[in-house]
């Protein structure tokens, strides 16, 4: 049996600017942005070529704290085109690093090793997220 993570709920405190961020500056695909009456909105984006879809919205019966979200991460197979995306959209973030004897260290892995270049960058609402190299599948 299969067991697969397809939703990721973002606690947002403005629907418009987190779907602004998310599609228009990071270039995310907007699936749905669906309402039933003025309590109750849902914005379902995806990240391109992802399996996995980021939600978020308001009167969805959740009790997250926007900004909460803490340490998902993005997997890229090139972490320096993923900084220059970042930067032609004026996301602010960390640049690339990598871990350099248990510290992290400006600049990609020295040795381009899968898992070992990393970005961090926060939304509109404090949600933190990891960008990491990934060239080839795990899977």
């Amino acid at each position: 049996m299969d067991w697969k993570l397809e939703v990721v709920i973002v606690p947002v405190s403005d629907v418009d600017r987190a779907k602004a961020f998310y599609a228009d500056t990071l270039g995310f695909t907007v699936d749905t942005d669906h309402s039933a009456g003025d309590s109750f909105r849902v914005v379902q984006v995806t990240p391109p070529g992802s399996a996995c879809s980021i939600v978020f919205g308001h009167g969805m019966g959740l009790s997250h704290t926007p900004g909460s979200l803490k340490g998902c991460q993005l997997v890229v197979s090139d972490i320096q085109a993923a900084h220059a995306h970042l930067e032609a959209n004026g996301v602010a973030n960390s640049g690339p690093q990598h871990f350099e004897n248990g510290t992290m260290t400006p600049g990609p892995d020295p040795q381009d090793q899968d898992y070992g270049s990393f970005i961090f960058f926060d939304d509109p609402d404090g949600n933190t997220w990891a960008i990491q190299q990934v060239k080839r599948s795990a899977r």
